[in-house]
């Protein structure tokens, strides 16, 4: 009875109060758009559920089908996995190598190029690339090529499966600087110089050796949400891909896990099989995010 009575104290004394109240709207909308949506996907996902119709139970069924009989599910699942093990590790190390670089300029600088950096990642930029990709011997890629005879015809980027991967992760890390970037460049902003004072007279003698034992152990926080991010982002691909490959990409080159969510989910409406779709793309991430915690944590220990 002590405890709870010391807990209601606690949380009901004039300080704490206010707190709870600032954080209620933002607790309010977490619990209503994301707790219990989460939740209620994964009920569905045991059901059978057409929007008409009241869900019907059939427990693992959905599932079953999804490995067993769903070849493009399959398939989904390996352009996703394969874009995000190269998108999300390689973005991660894009932003922290380039904030990293820009902590080395004056403010005035450093701020016109943060800026250009990171205005690639607000997106809007399909109508760019479609010009530099072009299929014809006007765009901007093969007519560089074929100036310097390296191709002998116009490639086809966007719609030919041999080249579209590469593509896609191209266009995908170039816009990957995005809020991961800024809370890199941040980080170096908030770095304590004294730490690389203290470091010298330790016998720290090059910029590797600070990045290593005094950068990378003071920044985890920046590191941690750089990862949630960059995690969330590379499982989430889907709109990038549509707005420059259209839907369905050639011989379903580029379709992933949010395409076909999407399709079963805002085409076809059997929100089950979407719901047991959109439940193992957030185990995955969960996994994923859980690898790469643990991962960073061991920095500095």
């Amino acid at each position: 009875m002590n405890k709870w009575k010391n807990i209601k104290e606690k949380i009901f004394s004039s300080n704490e109060l206010v707190a709870y109240i600032f954080m209620l709207p933002f607790l309010v909308c977490f619990l209503f758009f994301t707790v219990i949506p989460v939740f209620s996907s994964l009920g569905l996902s045991l059901t059978y559920f057409n929007v008409m119709e009241a869900p019907r139970w059939i427990g693992l069924e959905n599932y079953m089908k999804l490995f067993l009989d769903d070849s493009l599910f399959v398939r989904a699942l390996a352009n996703t996995l394969v874009l995000s093990v190269v998108t999300g590790p390689v973005g991660f190390i894009l932003c922290f190598s380039m904030a990293w670089i820009m902590n080395e300029f004056s403010p005035k600088v450093r701020a016109v190029l943060t800026l250009m950096l990171y205005v690639p990642s607000l997106g809007g930029a399909a109508g760019i690339w479609t010009i530099i990709f072009s299929g014809d011997r006007y765009g901007l890629l093969n007519s560089f090529l074929l100036s310097l005879e390296l191709i002998d015809e116009p490639l086809q980027w966007l719609t030919d499966s041999t080249y579209m991967m590469g593509t896609a992760i191209a266009v995908i890390l170039w816009g990957s600087l995005g809020t991961s970037f800024l809370s890199f460049v941040a980080g170096f902003q908030n770095m304590d110089t004294k730490l690389y004072e203290a470091a010298a007279i330790d016998g720290i003698r090059n910029r590797w050796q600070e990045l290593w034992y005094i950068t990378l152990p003071a920044m985890k926080p920046q590191m941690l949400f750089g990862a949630v991010m960059s995690i969330t982002t590379s499982f989430g691909i889907g709109d990038v891909i549509t707005g420059l490959f259209g839907y369905p990409t050639t011989d379903y080159a580029l379709h992933t896990l949010v395409h076909h969510l999407s399709d079963y989910g805002g085409m076809r409406f059997e929100m089950g099989y979407a719901s047991a779709i959109a439940t193992i793309l957030f185990a995955i991430m969960i996994i994923a995010n859980e690898v790469v915690q643990k991962l960073l944590q061991k920095l500095g220990n």
